[in-house]
C-alpha cells in the first residue's frame, strides 16, 4: 500500500491517559467499572451487549455530551434510579486527576473536577481529547454542510485552545445582527443600526476564517496520505470553502453592507462564515453526494487518523481514539493497516464483535475487555459490573 503506519501515526504523544472509567446507571450499565491500556483497548462481545455504550460513556466523561444522541434522557438505564454518573480517572505528568459527570433529565450536569465543580469541561486543562467513529457519524461526511462547519470549529479549538472564544464571539454578534435585521424588517427599528453589527461581525468572522483555513492547510496532506493508504480508489482532497471572498474585516463587512437589503428582505443574515462549506473530494467529485456509503467510512477514519496526527504534532496531545466496530467492512491488508495506526501512538478503544478482526489482540500492548449484557469482565484489566 506503499505508506507504513509509522509515518502516518502519531508523531508526538503526551503522557495525559485515561486508566479507568466507572459507570452507574448508564445505558443498559447499571454498574461497571473498567480499566484502559495506555495503548490500545480492545472492547468485544455479542450485538447489543453494549460495547457501543461503554464507548459512548469514555465520549460523555470527556465532553458531557453524547456523540449519539441529542435527547440525553436515554443516557439513562431505563428502570434504573434516574441519575447516570460517569467517572474517569486521568494519569497525567503532573499526577492523578478525576472528572466526574453527573445527569439527571430535566436537571443541569454535575461536572466535577478533582472534586471540585466546573461549569464546563470545554476549558479543563486535564480533560483528555477524544475522537470518535461510530455509524451515526457518517453524517459528518454526507449529511449538511453545518455539521462539518462544527467539527472544523471543534479542531481548530483543540489546535488552539485560547481561539475557541472566536467562534462563540461570532455566533454572539451573529445573533445581534439577526436580531436586529427582524427588528427593521417588522418596521420597529431603523436598518442604520446594522453598521456596528456588521463590524463587529466581520471583526470575529474573518479570524474565524483565518482559524479554519490554517487547521485544514494542516489536515491535507495527512487526509490524501491516509485515504490512499486506506483504500479509496483516486486522489481524496479536503478543502475549505468559505462563503465571503473578503480578505480582511473591512472587506467582510463591506459585502455585509452590500448584501443588507437582502437581509432585511429575508429576516435574516444570509452571508458570512455560518455558511461555509468543509469539502471532502474523491477525484475531484463531493464524497457527500458521489461517494459510496464504504467510501464515505473510509473518508471519515482518514479525516479523524489525520486530525489525530496534527494534534499529536503540534500539541503532543494525541486525542482518545474510540473506533465501533470500524473492522468488520475492511480486508485483511487494510485491517492490519488501521490496527498498526491504533498502536502508533496515544490511547485508543476499538469495539468488534469478532477479536481476530483486530489485528494482534492476542499479543498486544494492551487490554481485552469482554461485555455481556452490561458486564463486563478480561484479561486483569477489568473489574466485572
Amino acid at each position: 500500500m506503499g505508506v507504513s503506519p509509522a509515518k502516518l501515526g502519531v508523531r508526538g504523544q503526551g503522557s495525559l491517559g485515561v486508566v479507568r472509567i466507572q459507570l452507574r446507571e448508564f445505558r443498559n450499565y447499571e454498574s461497571a467499572e473498567v480499566e484502559l491500556a495506555e495503548g490500545l483497548t480492545v472492547v468485544t462481545g455479542a450485538n447489543g451487549a453494549g460495547k457501543t455504550n461503554l464507548l459512548e460513556a469514555l465520549y460523555f466523561g470527556c465532553t458531557a455530551r453524547s456523540p449519539r444522541t441529542s435527547n440525553e434522557r436515554e443516557l439513562v438505564r431505563r428502570g434504573g434510579e434516574g441519575v447516570a454518573r460517569v467517572v474517569l480517572d486521568l494519569a497525567a505528568d503532573d499526577g492523578e486527576h478525576r472528572i466526574e459527570v453527573g445527569f439527571h433529565p430535566g436537571e443541569a450536569k454535575h461536572l466535577r473536577v478533582d472534586g471540585s465543580p466546573v461549569e464546563s469541561l470545554s476549558t479543563v486543562a486535564v480533560r483528555p481529547l477524544v475522537s470518535v467513529f461510530l455509524p451515526e457519524r457518517l453524517e459528518l461526511v454526507k449529511g449538511a454542510p453545518a455539521a462539518r462547519r462544527a467539527h472544523l470549529d471543534q479542531v481548530v479549538a483543540a489546535l488552539w485552545p485560547s481561539r475557541a472564544e472566536t467562534r462563540t464571539a461570532y455566533s454572539r454578534a451573529l445573533a445581534q445582527r439577526n436580531a436586529l435585521v427582524a427588528r427593521a424588517r417588522a418596521g420597529a427599528a431603523g436598518p442604520a443600526g446594522l453598521d456596528a453589527w456588521d463590524a463587529q461581525l466581520a471583526r470575529h468572522g474573518i479570524r474565524l476564517m483565518q482559524d479554519r483555513a490554517e487547521a485544514v492547510d494542516g489536515l491535507c496532506p495527512l487526509f490524501t496520505e491516509l485515504a490512499a493508504s486506506l483504500g479509496l480508489p483516486g486522489e481524496a482532497e479536503l478543502r475549505y470553502r468559505p462563503r465571503s471572498a473578503a480578505g480582511d474585516a473591512d472587506g467582510l463587512a463591506a459585502e455585509l453592507a452590500e448584501r443588507r437589503q437582502a437581509d432585511l428582505e429575508r429576516g435574516f443574515t444570509a452571508h458570512g462564515p455560518h455558511r461555509d462549506e468543509l469539502q471532502l473530494l474523491l477525484a475531484g467529485a463531493p464524497l457527500r453526494a458521489y461517494g459510496s456509503q464504504g467510501q464515505q467510512r473510509t473518508a471519515l477514519l482518514a479525516l479523524l487518523f489525520a486530525e489525530r496526527s496534527l494534534l499529536a504534532e503540534r500539541r503532543a496531545r494525541p486525542p482518545l481514539m474510540l473506533l465501533d466496530d470500524v473492522m468488520s467492512e475492511l480486508d485483511a491488508e487494510r485491517r492490519e493497516l488501521l490496527a498498526g495506526l491504533l498502536r502508533s501512538g496515544g490511547q485508543a478503544v476499538i469495539s468488534t464483535t469478532e477479536p481476530e478482526h483486530v489485528p494482534g489482540t492476542a499479543l498486544a500492548r494492551g487490554g481485552l475487555i469482554c461485555v455481556h449484557g452490561g458486564a463486563v469482565s478480561g484479561a486483569g484489566r477489568t473489574v466485572a459490573a
